[in-house]
């Protein structure tokens, strides 16, 4: 069946206009009526039922990325046994593609593709910072937005880029590396050379794409230089034959670096993203949110943010109305305005202009990423004006700190302050202000929850996150402000405070997650390479509280994570002893195609005088069984169980 202009999908999504047309489908412009917004509703020609289930599975995946730099997956709808193929739909981004600018304009000025590749390349370090690879970096996928503030299309470097299609083209390239068609994967003109050979997708092929579009975007033509068809351009990526950049200016460097043919020689994406700053001037609005400089780390992360369990809040008292609390408990703050900045922990200290600030410039910095303490930037005073409120830090893990927040039987809500280092989320819609040497983003208000980002001096950010735990809780984003006013209070004295003490013995604080696993252990992984090539190597999460392991194939893969929580029962999966300890083991518990591991490493009282655990999270990823996941979970965690610290 083919769709029309009027057409109604799934009852909800009004077609009304075709705005783009290619081999694997149609794209149009729609309005969703449940939540009056326009959206982009992309109809895939795909008639195989087993590849409708790969692509909605990626589909699935890229909703989980949410960055400023990524057009964002918001449903997907399958509806081939009706004849209508399968529906993704998107955020509606009103844009040109870059290969529409480069068409119209020529060749570009070097830093302005040096702006738009440092937004990509800052979408590419969060995908794969969750494990997703692209495998279609092109100038195509790249979308430029309208500039609100001139009503045109952005041609100037303060223009927001947009990467498109994420993790649909691994899909519709599925089986081996081979597309629909049976060529290769992706564009020859921008085709990694391994790629090209029948190597797999991955995220060093996804950096020489995106160094063959910048390369195009500056030079007016492929790396691979000007063939006749698609064969030529495919020969020539098969032999890794790359143009020398002439126009490129500042960029030389970089994008030889990116079209190096050996993959290993290529820089991450968060390199690429830092070396693409230093040459692209600040930009305005969202693209500039996200570089407060500094060192990067990789961290990877595929933990989902979870609601703790229901606590009882400590205290009773009258509430107050909410209306009232937003006049009332929000801080009033003036950034930079002749504070003195402190060294140390936070206490009086000695002015200083660091990283070339004028004196009394806030400058605001993480430390070290163990004794940073993430309930120093919380007060309860703050959030008082909203309700009862309760401050713990025995949610979740120790780069975490809540308020609870009870104004009501039914009105409740969380807000975290989560130190996320420098692998950074955020969604598509922010408002970004400058404080002194830091940044602040604000989210608009997303469902049950309103988010708040800190980008420090040091490339270090920290979320602060006002989440709803029943039925109605207004103000969300009142709240986020106002836990924000008080952080950036507590930040402008200078580095976060340290943690009051040591970790408790036995405790988990104190562990290091990576060193739980090792070859020996991950040889039983299937499809985990343990002989050296680099697959099997340790990534550490924040404060190394958190680790991950990728597999040769894009969807293998181990993570440990430490967690605390209520105590488990049965009702969290199936009852275990793993390695000496009480565990449960949860098929599909993070997600499709995982089995995880939940080992008790300690029970402890909390303030409150309730009973909480220290967890290891343990989930292994795969195509396999569930059943064979769960083996393996089980056989990995009796290991990592053997290495926890002694009660």
């Amino acid at each position: 069946m083919t769709a029309e202009g009027g057409d109604l999908v799934a009852g909800r999504y009004l077609l009304e206009e075709r705005i783009g047309a290619g081999g694997m489908g149609v794209v149009w412009r729609a309005y969703d009526s449940k939540l009056d917004r326009p959206v982009a509703v992309k109809c895939a020609r795909v008639d195989d039922a087993r590849l409708v289930k790969r692509l909605m599975s990626e589909a699935r995946i890229a909703a989980r990325l949410h960055h400023p730099h990524i057009v964002s997956v918001f449903d997907r709808i399958d509806e081939i046994d009706k004849g209508a193929g399968c529906w993704l739909v998107l955020e509606y981004v009103p844009s040109r593609s870059l290969a529409q600018i480069m068409a119209a304009d020529g060749p570009l000025a070097p830093e302005r593709v040096a702006a738009i590749g440092r937004q990509i390349a800052g979408a590419l370090a969060a995908a794969h910072a969750k494990g997703v690879v692209h495998g279609d970096v092109t100038p195509e996928n790249i979308l430029i937005t309208e500039d609100g503030r001139t009503g045109g299309v952005v041609g100037a470097l303060d223009g927001i880029a947009k990467l498109t299609d994420f993790g649909i083209a691994r899909a519709l390239w599925s089986d081996a590396g081979h597309s629909l068609s049976g060529g290769v994967p992706g564009k020859p003109r921008y085709i990694a050379p391994e790629v090209a050979r029948g190597g797999p997708l991955s995220r060093e092929a996804d950096l020489f794409s995106l160094g063959a579009t910048l390369f195009a975007a500056v030079e007016g033509h492929s790396p691979y230089g000007q063939a006749d068809g698609a064969i030529a351009y495919l020969g020539r990526a098969i032999e890794g034959r790359v143009e020398a950049p002439r126009r490129a200016g500042a960029l030389t460097g970089l994008l030889t670096e990116l079209l190096q043919k050996d993959p290993e020689g290529r820089p991450t994406a968060v390199r690429a993203r830092e070396l693409l700053g230093e040459i692209a001037p600040e930009l305005g609005g969202a693209g500039g949110a996200f570089t407060a400089g500094g060192r990067s780390r990789r961290g990877r992360s595929w933990r989902t943010v979870r609601l703790p369990r229901r606590r009882t809040l400590l205290g009773s008292g009258v509430v107050v109305a909410l209306a009232a609390a937003v006049v009332a408990g929000l801080l009033v703050y003036e950034p930079g305005a002749g504070r003195s900045t402190t060294t140390g922990h936070g206490t009086s200290g000695h002015t200083t202009s660091g990283h070339g600030n004028k004196p009394g410039t806030p400058v605001w910095t993480l430390g070290d990423a163990r004794t940073a303490d993430p309930c120093s930037l919380l007060d309860t005073a703050s959030l008082d004006g909203f309700g009862r409120t309760e401050l713990t830090a025995d949610y979740g893990n120790f780069d975490r700190c809540d308020v609870l927040v009870e104004a009501g039987d039914e009105s409740a809500a969380d807000i975290a302050v989560t130190f996320i280092g420098a692998d950074l989320e955020a969604g598509s819609q922010v408002r970004t202000e400058r404080h002194g040497r830091g940044t602040v983003v604000r989210e608009p208000l997303s469902g049950d929850e309103c988010e708040r980002i800190l980008g420090l001096a040091d490339g270090q950010y920290v979320q602060v996150r006002a989440r709803r735990t029943e039925a109605s809780s207004p103000g969300l984003c009142a709240m986020a402000d106002a836990a924000t006013d008080h952080a950036l209070v507590v930040l402008d004295r200078g580095q976060v405070p340290r943690r009051p003490g040591p970790p408790p013995p036995g405790s988990l604080e104190g562990a290091h997650a990576c060193a739980l696993l090792d070859a020996a252990a991950l040889v039983r992984v299937p499809g985990m390479d343990t002989t050296g090539g680099g697959a099997a190597r340790p990534e550490a999460g924040f404060g190394d509280w958190e680790c991950r392991w990728d597999g040769t194939a894009g969807d293998t893969g181990v993570q440990v994570l430490f967690d605390r929580n209520s105590p488990l029962d049965a009702e969290d999966g199936q009852p275990a002893v793993l390695g000496g300890r009480q565990s449960f083991v949860a098929p599909e518990y993070q997600d499709e195609g995982t089995c995880t591991a939940r080992i008790v490493n300690r029970t402890y009282k909390d303030l409150a005088g309730d009973a909480g655990q220290e967890l290891v999270e343990l989930t292994v990823s795969g195509s396999g069984p569930v059943g064979q996941l769960c083996d393996t979970a089980r056989e990995l965690g009796a290991v990592a169980a053997a290495g926890l610290p002694k009660p």
